[in-house]
This record gives C-alpha cells, structure tokens and sequence, in this order.
C-alpha cells in the first residue's frame, strides 16, 4: 500500500511539473512575440528615418542644382544633380534635370542617354519628347525629330497643356523652316491655327508665319483675325497689306497699306508697295469700269514705258535675245495712238500683249523692274491666261 502511494504521488508530481512547463511556454512565446514587434518597429522607424535623411539631402542637392541650372551654372549643376542620384539613384525628375544641366554643357551624347532611357520609362513626357527632339535635329536627323516633336504635341505636360503644345509647335514649324520644308510648316501652322484663340497678338504671329511659308491665303486670313480686335496696329496693317500684294489683291493692299503708312509714316516698305499698288490699279487698262478713251491713253502710255524699257535694257548683257521684241515694237509704233486704236479694237490687246512679253523679257535680262514697268509686270502677271 506505501509502494502504491509513492507511486501516486511521483505521477501527480510530475503531472503538475507538466502543467507548469505548459503554462510557462505560451508566456515566453508572447514575450518574444512582443520582442519581435519591438524590434521589427525598431527598426522600421529606423529605416524611414535612415530614408528620410537620404530623402532630405537628396533634395537638398537637387534644391541647389535646380538653382544653379536656372542661373546657367552648368558644371555646378551637374555635380550637384550626380549628388542627389547618390541618395535617389532611380529619381526620374533628378535625372531629368541632370541631361538639361548636360545639354546646358554641349554635352549631348551623355544627356542623350540619359533621356533615352527616361523616355523608356515614361514615353508620354512632354520634355523628354522635346529635348530629344532637340538633339536629333541637332544631328540632323530629321525623322527621328519630327517623331519626337510631334509626340511632345501630343504629350503630357504638368502645367498649362494648351500652352506647352502651341509652344513645341511653334518650334517645330521654326525647325521646318530651317530645313527650309516650307510644305509641312504649312499643315502645322494650320493645325496651330486651328487652336488659337481670340488674342489678336497670337493671330498676327500665325500671319507672320504663314507669310514666311508664302501661303498668303491663310496670313491674310490671320490678319484679318488680329485686326477685327486691334484695328489699327500698324505691323499688323502692313503685314496684311503685303499678302494681299502678294496675292494680286491690289484694292484690299491700297486699303491695308495706306492705313499701314498713316499709322507709321516711317514705314518705308509699305510706303513703296503703296506707291506700286496705286500704279497697278491706275495703269491697268483692264479694269473696270473705264472708258474706252481712258483705256486708249493707258494702252499708250504702256506702250511708252515698255519702250524705254527696251531702251535702257539694249546696254545689257544679254541684250541680243530681246532684238525681236525691239523689232516688233518698233513696227507697230506709228499705230499705237489715239486714232491707230479708233480705227483697229483688236490692237488694244495686242500691244498689250507686246508691252507684258517685253516686261516678262526684260525682267529676266536685266533685273528685276521698278516703278511703272513693275506695275506693268504685275498686270501681265494678273492677266495672265486671259
């Protein structure tokens, strides 16, 4: 009966050694739980503040480079950018503003790189899109920049998008002209002038332009658009004057450039296309209405000038090739007169026809007219095919 005791009280012993080895195990699991937690903040907390300060100076570095790429300290700049790329190696607007600082230095090549890759990362970045735009076309490689041109139009920008776009555009048709392909600058000033607004200023820049590609359809078009808003700006008024010159619109010159020379006595240009627009619409004996003894003396008077003409050319290199056209005046002279017309209507035509071969002639012969001759070159040109 002892033996059986004992052994009661060794198994209840070790049943409640048990019990406590079991209570304590869930008490140390919490505790290197809580431990874990404590640590794992710990260092969390570290970390950001290890990233904040990384954070920091790398915005410090880029503060300074961005002053100093703003005041043209290139060098500067870019070490200060490198800098920042040591605590932020993948920072798009820090690598974005060391290739300006490159470029800034002529360093192309290395901005190059540099963009190409920004490019990769975000292909819809309007600037990224422009400076590469720039650099092709630097390297004359015109595809390539017109590629990269025409997507920053259509690119993200972060400010004002409207204003950015009209901005590259701009500048592209700036490039177009450079390379002196006058048929695409003319499909992207349309484009742009399809997007301006009501500001007089930016319609008259798109006159100026469309002036430049020599579509006087489209700069007439503009001008008229400035100047519904500021009627008497005379830059404007001889701008329009000249393409409505140009487009043998010689009543709407007359109009546009004599506001142009009452505005701004000083503008000799406009003032001699006035006097040349006045001579063509006097001088024409085409136009309508006039009489038929008005038309006499203007056919007459043409024949006279076309003469002097030949006269003055006849001392010229080249004088030979218009011996034929001295002949021919020569022969109908005597009946190019008041009573020579009277009797023959159909020499009204064909004097006129002599007097604009003799301008066209002599212009390419001896150089190009002025005064009256040019006004009568100008009338050939309107008549032309007629």
């Amino acid at each position: 009966m002892a033996t059986e005791k004992s052994q009661a009280d060794t198994l209840a012993a070790q049943e409640g050694g048990a019990q406590s080895s079991l209570g304590r195990k869930p008490a140390r699991l919490a505790l290197l739980l809580i431990l874990a937690i404590v640590f794992f903040v710990a260092v969390s907390g570290l970390s950001r503040v290890y990233h904040a300060q990384q954070e920091a100076l790398g915005n410090r570095w880029f503060t300074r480079g961005i002053a100093d790429l703003k005041g043209q300290r290139f060098e500067r700049a870019v070490s200060e950018f490198r800098t920042a790329l040591l605590y932020s190696r993948d920072n798009y607007a820090y690598q974005l503003d060391l290739a300006e600082a490159l470029i800034g230095l002529k360093r192309t090549n290395e901005a190059e790189a540099y963009l190409v890759n920004l490019w990769d990362r975000e292909p819809e970045n309007g600037l990224v899109n422009l400076e590469l735009a720039r650099i092709a076309a630097q390297k004359h490689d015109t595809e390539q920049s017109l590629r990269y041109y025409h997507n920053a139009i259509y690119a993200i920008w972060p400010s004002d998008q409207e204003a950015e776009r009209q901005n590259v555009r701009l500048e592209l048709i700036e490039y177009l002209f450079s390379i002196n392909d006058k048929t695409q600058a003319q499909s992207e000033l349309i484009a742009l002038a399809a997007n301006l607004g009501d500001d007089p200023s930016q319609h008259a820049r798109a006159g100026d332009l469309f002036l430049r590609a020599q579509d006087y359809d489209h700069a007439l078009a503009e001008y008229h658009l400035s100047l519904k808003v500021d009627r008497q700006e005379p830059a404007v008024l001889a701008a329009a004057g000249r393409a409505a010159f140009e487009l043998g619109r010689y009543e709407l010159a007359h109009r546009y450039l004599q506001d142009a020379v009452t505005a701004d006595p000083s503008d000799a240009q406009s003032a001699a296309r006035l006097k040349t627009t006045a001579l063509v619409l006097q001088m024409d004996p085409f136009r309508r209405p006039i009489s038929v003894a008005e038309r006499h003396q203007l056919v007459i008077q043409a024949f006279a000038v076309a003469g002097q003409r030949l006269l003055d050319c006849s001392t010229h290199d080249g004088a030979a090739s218009l011996r034929d056209l001295s002949e021919k005046w020569s022969t109908m002279k005597g009946q190019v007169n008041e009573w020579g017309l009277q009797r023959n209507p159909d020499l009204v035509e064909t004097s006129m026809d002599l007097v604009f071969s003799i301008e066209r002639q002599t212009s390419a012969t001896c150089g190009a007219p002025t005064g009256e001759d040019l006004a009568l070159l100008l009338i050939a040109k309107m008549h032309e095919g007629n």
